[in-house]
């Protein structure tokens, strides 16, 4: 089984010169491929290049990319803008003056967008393409360690998701085995319930064979029973697969649901409804954990 999760966390570190950094991503499922990156001002520039390295190893997913500069190391290519600062001063005054608020922290202005900038480390446009392709290199090694963290979350859901199939199959084979006995049960239950109601008249025996056949024919779940059989065959052949198989899995999970109502729906007693109810609670966990899967 090769399928991938679409959970997991990864980091990387790079480094150049003066300059040092950190990426950190998360990714959680999602319908499509998303990435959101955060980069301190003076990175914008490597956003269309990092969503097509997201894209060369990804299909589906939300992606959270966040690129940290290690102040100690890097601190000379930081400054302070004084006009965004000295704004960013009056309006937490005005606001503490007008609200009652408590005084703005150091810390907390200086996280303001735009109050720290950063230097370039190099106005040469060449040496700045050189930070910025190790600053990728380095998103790159994130990512591929980010594929393995989804492969290694993807082994145990398949193991979790064949499980779940194994309980379908199981839970399949119990409603067919009573399925079986359906008419001579509906017949029995037919006659007694008439024999209560007409106690002092013949029953002819062909009526009865009458209404029990529509009964049965209503209560007939064979077909029901197929097709929940093949999509257990067809659920196995998807994780066994090597292509992205979240979106099919997650359309045969709903299969899986429609077949398990109707059965419900057609029960003629309580021991199948009790097997179509616990159809129902298997299938709906299949179809939770079939939305992390890519």
């Amino acid at each position: 089984m090769s399928i991938i999760s679409m959970t997991g966390f990864a980091e990387s570190h790079g480094a150049q010169g003066a300059l040092s950094w950190r990426w950190e991503i998360k990714s959680v499922n999602g319908r499509g491929l998303d990435i959101r990156l955060r980069t301190p001002p003076g990175f914008d520039s490597i956003e269309p290049a990092a969503r097509l390295l997201a894209g060369e190893r990804f299909k589906r997913g939300n992606l959270q990319a966040t690129l940290t500069l290690d102040m100690q190391e890097s601190g000379r290519g930081f400054r302070v803008d004084p006009v965004a600062l000295a704004a960013a001063i009056r309006i937490a005054q005005e606001l503490c003056d007008q609200h009652g608020l408590a005084p703005a922290r150091v810390d907390g202005l200086l996280a303001l967008k735009g109050v720290i900038v950063v230097d370039e480390l190099a106005n040469d446009p060449e040496e700045r393409a050189a930070r910025d392709a190790a600053v990728l290199e380095s998103l790159a090694v994130a990512l591929d360690s980010l594929r393995r963290s989804r492969r290694a979350e993807g082994t145990k859901l398949a193991k979790l998701l064949a499980g779940m199939l194994d309980e379908i199959e199981q839970l399949t084979a119990k409603a067919s085995g009573l399925a079986s006995a359906t008419p001579e049960t509906l017949r029995a239950r037919l006659r007694s319930q008439l024999g209560e109601l007409l106690a002092d008249t013949a029953i002819s025996e062909e009526r009865l064979a009458q209404e029990a056949a529509v009964l049965a024919l209503r209560a007939d779940i064979r077909e029901e029973l197929d097709r929940l059989n093949a999509h257990v065959s067809e659920a196995r052949r998807l994780l066994a697969a090597s292509e992205a198989i979240g979106r099919q899995l997650d359309f045969l999970s709903q299969e899986f649901n429609r077949e398990a109502n109707t059965l419900c729906s057609k029960s003629a007693d309580i021991e199948m409804t009790r097997i179509g109810l616990a159809l129902k609670a298997v299938i709906d966990q299949l179809r939770e954990q079939a939305q992390n899967v890519e």
